[in-house]
């Protein structure tokens, strides 16, 4: 009986009245409920009395793909047996056997990108099989596979992750170009390299290969070097700028505009400002200096990753990394200010109609319209200052000193350098003071 279209209590009531009478062959009635998930509540407990207290010849099959969704009243009166997925090499193994017995001509690198394609289903592995063998007379071949499957070849993700190891954005871009070029679906690239990277992540952190992965033989030790090169941090970043890409492809979009910017932000982290690629790139100096610590201590070797130090004498810091000042503007709106906003919202709101205007060594210049001049008053209060200060150095990763002034409509005139600023009216304050923090005057009762 199929419970997904046959899921009333009408139905049900013509089993009950079925039910009583005794097989005519054999020693039992064998009731299957495919999809039993899918009956109505109603039809559960009228089926109920009947599992509670079956007739001795009577016996009840539920199968279901979501047992979460069956009644627990239900389950607690069944024997529950759950089948797991196949693994590749049996599914492998599967179709070899039926390419034989058909007479089908299959390499088995073929064979294994159905076979992964199937994600664990045998009917799926066959049937893809099955259509493969029409289509092309018998003789089914790995570019068959791709271009019925839209597949991505495993080489090619090996590759791509290549030049994310070598941090080659020229390369990366040409590779997404030439696939693109030879027809090939982005949409897929980005599922099956997100699957890649998954892969890479359980190497890393278990040590080995699963044997759950499915994957052939060839590859396991592709993979297990793969996950040698690509540092967690990189895979884990490239795992969530893809998944805006995934986003963008749920919605309808084209994958390829956040693909291409998601390779070009993980193999160039420092022309992204945001915090993420921040906190991304602190994470690849810290392991660059872990590991050449190490190297230095088992090797013996002297290595540049770590200085030499005298006793006595003072240790030189790291270079501070380079900033530039269109690099602050451009982050001020999008980034600066939201980092700001996250330890103080009214902080935040006082310097939103700034913007910087100068950097001159470690000292940014940070400008406020004329009309303004009261908000760049409570940016120089220390407190105000600090909190932007913190916020600077989480996104540049440099100790900037500040600098406020007042400017006409963004550029310091004449006036503003002749007169000095009025000091504001109490009107003025009161209306600052109701836009900034939201507030509102109480009358006098």
């Amino acid at each position: 009986m199929d419970a997904a279209s046959q899921r009333g209590i009408d139905d049900i009531r013509e089993i009950r009245e079925r039910v009583v009478l005794q097989p005519v062959e054999g020693r039992y009635k064998v009731y299957i409920l495919d999809e039993a998930h899918q009956l109505t509540d109603a039809a559960f407990n009228a089926l109920l009395k009947l599992i509670e207290e079956p007739p001795p010849h009577l016996v009840f099959v539920f199968c279901t793909t979501d047992l979460s969704k069956m009644l627990p009243t239900v389950r607690s009166r069944c024997q529950t047996f759950a089948f797991s997925r196949p693994r590749l090499p049996e599914l492998v193994q599967l179709l070899r056997r039926v390419a034989e017995g058909e007479e089908i001509e299959a390499p088995d690198a073929a064979l294994s990108l159905v076979a992964r394609s199937a994600r664990g289903s045998y009917r799926d592995a066959v049937s893809t099989l099955d259509q493969l063998a029409a289509a092309t007379e018998k003789q089914v071949t790995v570019q068959s596979v791709l271009q019925l499957l839209g597949a991505v070849e495993e080489e090619a993700l090996f590759r791509l992750c290549d030049l994310v190891v070598d941090r080659d954005t020229a390369g990366a871009l040409t590779f997404v170009e030439e696939l693109s070029e030879q027809g090939q679906d982005l949409g897929r690239l980005v599922t099956d390299l997100l699957e890649h990277l998954r892969h890479l992540l359980l190497v890393q952190h278990l040590g080995e290969v699963p044997e759950s992965l499915p994957i052939t033989e060839e590859t396991r030790d592709r993979l297990r070097e793969q996950a040698n090169q690509v540092g967690e941090a990189t895979v884990l970043r490239l795992c969530d700028l893809l998944a805006v890409a995934v986003e963008d492809l749920r919605q309808g979009g084209d994958p390829r505009l956040p693909l291409e910017l998601a390779l070009v932000k993980v193999t160039r982290p420092a022309a992204d400002l945001s915090r993420e690629s921040v906190a991304h790139r602190l994470e690849l100096l810290e392991r660059a200096g872990h590991l050449g610590q190490a190297q230095g201590t088992v090797t013996g070797t002297v290595t540049e990753t770590v200085p030499e130090t005298v006793p006595g004498e003072p240790v030189e810091p790291p270079a501070a990394p380079s900033l530039e000042l269109e690099q602050l503007q451009e982050a001020w709106q999008r980034t600066i200010l939201p980092a700001v906003e996250e330890k103080s919202i009214p902080t935040a709101s006082v310097l939103r109609e700034a913007h910087p205007k100068g950097l001159a060594g470690d000292t940014l210049t940070v400008e406020f319209p004329r009309a303004a001049s009261f908000h760049r008053q409570l940016a120089e209060d220390p407190k105000n200052a600090t909190l932007l200060a913190e916020a600077l150095y989480e996104i540049t990763g440099r100790h900037l000193a500040l600098a406020f002034e007042v400017g006409e409509n963004g550029e310091a005139g004449p006036e503003a350098e002749a007169e000095p600023d009025e000091p504001a009216s109490e009107e003025e304050i009161s209306e600052l003071i109701k836009g900034t923090f939201d507030a509102r005057e109480l009358e006098e009762p």
